[in-house]
């Protein structure tokens, strides 16, 4: 145990150097491709058409629930990452984790969209599409555009977690425990 400050030293050294590594190669192949801007793209104009197609009387559950999604998807992805299970290109900016756009614009704006669009319709059942959408359209659309590469994953094992995010957002969506400040 006496080596562990050295061995930390160690490890946060080599994430530094990876840090270098990174921005090198996201200035020379990255910053104003098309890919890049698609990103861009792709994480603001989703929550533009949202704020102007939203109903205003379900916005803030509608945010609410969309921060659970953020939240959920954002650590799922990143330990997904960490244990090597797959792994996105193409940062939007360099210090940002590489799956933003969808982590923190299409799905939480996606969800929110299906939470919205006819409420009367059981949540499980647009459970069940989202994921489906998700899973099999959504993913296959991103590994043949180069941004995202499953490599050690299948669609297939994405979709009962994206069927279980959508039902925690819907909870969420619904919960009506707040009390007044």
């Amino acid at each position: 145990m006496a080596y562990y400050p050295q061995q930390m030293e160690a490890a946060y050294s080599l994430i530094q150097q990876y840090n270098q590594l990174i921005i090198l190669l996201w200035l020379k192949y990255v910053l104003f491709s098309w890919r890049w801007w698609l990103q861009v793209f792709l994480s603001i104009i989703p929550w533009i058409l949202w704020f102007k197609f939203k109903k205003k009387d379900s916005k803030d559950r509608l945010i609410y629930a969309s921060f659970i999604v953020i939240i959920i998807s954002s650590w799922l992805d990143l330990l997904g990452i960490l244990f090597g299970l797959w792994s996105y290109y193409y940062l939007v900016i360099p210090f940002s984790p590489a799956f933003f756009p969808w982590d923190f614009s299409l799905l939480p704006v996606s969800t929110m969209a299906f939470l919205q669009y006819k409420p009367q319709i059981s949540p499980y059942l647009k459970a069940v599409i989202f994921s489906a959408i998700t899973s099999f359209i959504a993913e296959p659309i991103l590994v043949w555009m180069g941004y995202y590469n499953p490599k050690h994953w299948e669609y297939y094992y994405s979709f009962p977690i994206y069927i279980v995010i959508y039902l925690i957002a819907y909870k969420f969506s619904v919960a009506t425990r707040f009390e007044k400040l």
